[in-house]
């Protein structure tokens, strides 16, 4: 009974309710009846007390945004919706920021996970290889050795980028050759030259048996030579101009078929064993090392046509054995500290065209029999401490280009030699010759006769095995003079610059 009358006194408040804009106190008091109506309509629930009047505000600050209508406390039917809805505020209040927050510290760096060391049981799994477009078992052999040579040098030109492909022919620095009594392909030629490669290569070298040529000039490669003593088919090994040290490499001896070593420019020592010049070489390079012996007495027992021992420390004279190489053709023994006399057997030298003793301590006057090497192009006896009569003999050489004597002690020069220095082939400065410039003061010279200067065989000195007379007037002397020989490149004084790269 009391709520219906609720419902009917509700009714007529609002049939009798007057919608008036939300301004002044009229405003407030409407709100507020209403509020008071729809908040009550329960005689056990007392409408709440009324809110103390709020204080008036400023004429500039906008009223404050009328507070939303609550819902009834208990549940009643809906009552029928106001002619007007709420109006909202003129002019409504901005959100107020939220409050600052204090700022957030930075996360904290965790530690790098700890990598655990891989199990000596478990090996890294690797890719498998790439199937070879050739079916030869030379190529299979090597192509592994090839892999593991790669992973095991540095490489910092990258001139090994295409090992690993399937065609081992197409390696660079590499070539095939069918395999003799074979018609199989396998790695036959190895050209390294100038690559800048680094590491060992006794792993590698000596596993490829069937490599015929190896050069591997310029790089920087260490340690000592392979053994080479499974490379039957070795006949060039060009090691020079690298960082391989330890005595002089014995494992070379076990090459039968080699003829082109090349040894220089490394940092070999000791002494080289009799048996290399045993080999059947055609080329000995083993200059620009520390070798320290004498020159071995089985010197003429090597077969080559170039040899040079310059700049390294070879001490005693030059053996007679030498005059035995007959297909020699040029000899360098500069800067090294030989002494006694030259023997007359290098006079049997007769394709010789290269002959350089220059800066050593080599003494006596010039053997006749040099007369007999008509081939001779360049000869040098400079900086040493030769001495007496230049043989007119040796001034008779039609092919000569270049002959240093200077910084000697010949005290003449006969009329031949003399027409050579005009021409300026033959250089005397600095020697006693005195009424020729550009000499050793009289003092110094004879401070040097003072000592007494001999060799061995004094006579051997006049023996000419060719038959010449030294003595004869030759009438074609002149003819021969005017003619312009041909002369060959020296090959030897090529192998004195360390990156000369070549293949004879």
């Amino acid at each position: 009974m009391a709520s219906i009358l609720s419902i009917l006194l509700l009714i007529l408040a609002l049939s009798n309710l007057r919608y008036t804009l939300p301004t002044g106190d009229n405003h407030i008091t409407d709100r507020k009846s209403l509020e008071i109506i729809i908040g009550g309509g329960n005689d056990d629930n007392p409408p709440p007390s009324p809110s103390p009047e709020p204080e008036p505000e400023p004429a500039d600050c906008p009223p404050p945004p009328p507070t939303p209508c609550p819902p009834p406390a208990s549940p009643l039917p809906s009552p029928p919706p106001p002619p007007t809805p709420c109006p909202p505020p003129a002019s409504p209040l901005p959100s107020p920021p939220p409050p600052s927050l204090p700022p957030r510290p930075p996360p904290k760096k965790l530690p790098p996970p700890t990598k655990r060391p891989p199990s000596p049981h478990r090996k890294r799994p690797q890719p498998p290889p790439m199937p070879l477009l050739s079916n030869s078992p030379f190529l299979k052999k090597a192509y592994p050795i090839l892999l593991e040579f790669k992973k095991s040098v540095k490489d910092p030109l990258n001139k090994l980028y295409n090992w690993g492909g399937p065609d081992v022919c197409n390696y660079n620095g590499l070539k095939c050759a069918i395999f003799p009594n074979s018609k199989n392909l396998a790695v036959a030629n190895i050209q390294f030259n100038g690559f800048q490669l680094g590491g060992k290569l006794d792993s590698f070298l000596g596993k490829l048996d069937t490599v015929s040529i190896f050069h591997a000039n310029s790089n920087n490669f260490i340690g000592s030579v392979p053994d080479v003593s499974k490379l039957n088919f070795l006949f060039e090994l060009d090691l020079s101009n690298n960082k391989l040290t330890g005595d002089f490499p014995t494992n070379v001896l076990t090459g039968t078929n080699l003829t082109f070593l090349d040894l220089r420019f490394n940092t070999f020592s000791g002494s080289v064993p009799p048996q290399v010049f045993n080999l059947d070489l055609d080329v000995l390079f083993i200059n620009n090392n520390n070798l320290v012996q004498n020159l071995p007495r089985n010197l003429g027992s090597i077969t080559a046509l170039y040899l040079t021992f310059a700049n390294n420390r070879f001490t005693g004279s030059i053996p007679e054995s030498i005059g035995n190489i007959k297909y020699l053709q040029e000899v360098l023994f500069l800067n090294n500290q030989l002494t006694g006399c030259l023997p007359y057997q290098i006079g049997n030298l007769n394709r010789a065209t290269v002959f350089d003793v220059e800066s050593n301590r080599l003494t006596g006057p010039i053997p006749y029999s040099f007369g007999c090497l008509d081939k001779m192009e360049q000869l040098s006896l400079a900086r040493n401490n030769f001495y007496g009569t230049i043989p007119e003999i040796v001034c008779e050489i039609a092919c000569l280009k270049n002959l240093s004597l200077s910084y000697n002690y010949f005290t003449q020069a006969g009329p031949k030699c003399r027409k050579l220095i005009e021409r300026k082939i033959l250089d005397v400065r600095m020697n006693c010759i005195l009424d020729l410039p550009n000499q050793k003061r009289p003092e110094e010279c004879a401070v040097f006769f003072k000592r007494k200067q001999t060799c061995s065989d004094p006579k051997s000195l006049f023996i000419v095995p060719c038959g010449k007379n030294p003595n004869r007037i030759n009438p074609d002397q002149a003819q021969l003079e005017q003619e312009k020989p041909q002369v060959s490149h020296p090959v030897s004084y090529n192998a004195l610059n360390p990156d000369r790269l070549r293949n004879l």
